[in-house]
């Protein structure tokens, strides 16, 4: 299992990944899967990943590696992308490309072809955007009434970011409530564990500000989930009870 969110806000755009990809009692891998495409100055992409190993790290060479245009036979990259909207493009023509070369086989091997992915950035002198792209390649794009997007296990953390996450909200405020929704959604589901990849990219400055990955035990991390708890505990102590019936004193 996997969860992945995408914040686009007023000031930039955040996105991160949780690492896990299976979870057992003696049975746990890790793999990457918020990917960084960057041309410091020209252009920078982030791509959030969720579903099949197999075929998102195909996705991911292929895009390192350019696909074919049908009508040029030109090899495009996402540095070759003429806009935000054309390099989401790509990234959907990528993932048609491996349905097509291993569905089939995935299919008589009696596994589902499932993978949906993230993919935000900028490049210079365009405007910020971010996509969710599906798994037959279409894709849907954020908008400033809903500033975030998120994929895999994202029913737990949904709630956090409906009602604290606004397009006007501090970058870094997006960062820690981002990081709120991932540790809820930790405490429900182990499927989803550290560590936890995040990139955090300024509007208009087509490069990454922050690249980093929360291992298990770093204090800030630790502190956010713990003082998090305890402001729940205190908050639904605070509202009194309902009035319904004979409730005890």
């Amino acid at each position: 299992m996997t969860y992945c969110a995408g914040i686009l806000v007023q000031d930039g755009l955040v996105m991160m990944a949780d690492t896990r990809t299976n979870a057992g009692l003696d049975d746990v891998s890790t793999f990457r899967k918020l990917h960084l495409f960057s041309w410091p100055g020209e252009r920078s992409f982030a791509l959030s990943t969720a579903g099949n190993l197999s075929v998102t790290q195909s996705v991911v060479s292929l895009l390192n590696e350019g696909l074919p245009n049908p009508e040029t036979g030109e090899t495009e990259t996402l540095l070759t992308a003429g806009s935000m909207f054309r390099a989401a493009q790509l990234v959907g023509r990528a993932i048609r490309s491996v349905r097509e070369t291993d569905g089939p086989a995935l299919r008589e091997a009696g596994v589902k072809f499932d993978v949906s992915m993230l993919f935000g950035g900028q490049i210079k002198h365009q405007p910020m955007r971010l996509f969710m792209i599906y798994g037959a390649g279409n894709f849907i794009e954020c908008g400033m009434d809903a500033p975030f997007l998120q994929i895999g296990e994202h029913k737990y953390g949904k709630p956090i970011l409906d009602r604290a996450v606004t397009y006007k909200t501090h970058l870094y405020d997006a960062l820690k409530v981002g990081l709120i929704s991932m540790d809820s959604t930790m405490r429900s589901n182990l499927g989803v564990g550290l560590p936890i990849d995040l990139m955090v990219m300024r509007r208009d400055t087509d490069t990454p500000e922050l690249v980093h990955r929360i291992e298990a035990g770093e204090p800030y991390f630790h502190d956010l989930r713990e003082r998090w708890s305890a402001a729940l505990r205190a908050a639904h102590t605070a509202i009194p009870r309902p009035p319904y019936g004979n409730s005890p004193t």
